[in-house]
């Protein structure tokens, strides 16, 4: 049975050759070229200074990655993050994603958090790049649509959408300071999710 565990630096290389096949092959992500090495672990530092960055893994070899990262970089938005997860290509649809998101949001709600954001690339018409299958996740988890953005993004001679979809899992009552993730991460527990 897969499980989840927080990603390592080391990890980076084979967070890296999943995140690669969506770049190259698909409009999931409208970054054109694949990352160097150095420059991706230097991304998952940036973000593990404040948020959780997640891995599942089977057998030890890691099936997916998820991770948060700011909403807007001004302190009036600390309650809110955006989110991100890529399973490999032979890993999608077996309920490792669910697993993996529920694990980020339970984190995250830890963290103090009340609004979880995606931005997800959308084709106006589903092609061989781009289905609305991310978006249908997003909605089965909770998130609902709060923003479209038309013909924003170009690749593989094609214009495509970008939608913003929002859940809400915090109260926004009284406001306690959020929570930076690397005072939680010893105590995280994983087994069971």
């Amino acid at each position: 049975m897969a499980s989840i565990r927080q990603a390592a630096l080391e990890d980076a290389a084979a967070i890296l050759d999943i995140y690669s096949h969506y770049i190259l092959n698909t409009a999931i992500t409208y970054e054109y070229e694949v990352p160097s090495l150095e420059e991706f672990r230097e991304r998952m530092s940036s973000t593990m200074i404040r948020y959780p960055y997640l891995v599942i893994e089977e057998e030890g070899k890691i099936l997916g990655y998820a991770y948060a990262g700011y909403f807007k970089m001004r302190a009036a938005y600390d309650w809110a993050c955006e989110l991100t997860i890529y399973l490999a290509p032979n890993a999608r649809h077996g309920g490792l994603g669910k697993r993996l998101y529920h694990a980020l949001e339970h984190e995250l709600v830890r963290m103090g958090m009340c609004n979880l954001y995606a931005c997800i690339a959308y084709p106006k018409v589903e092609d061989q790049y781009l289905t609305c299958n991310s978006a249908d996740f997003h909605r089965h988890l909770g998130f609902t649509l709060c923003g479209r953005f038309h013909d924003c993004a170009y690749k593989f001679d094609t214009w495509y959408d970008m939608v913003w979809m929002e859940k809400v899992v915090g109260n926004h009552g009284a406001v306690a300071p959020l929570i930076p993730y690397p005072e939680l991460r010893a105590t995280a527990d994983f087994s069971a999710l």
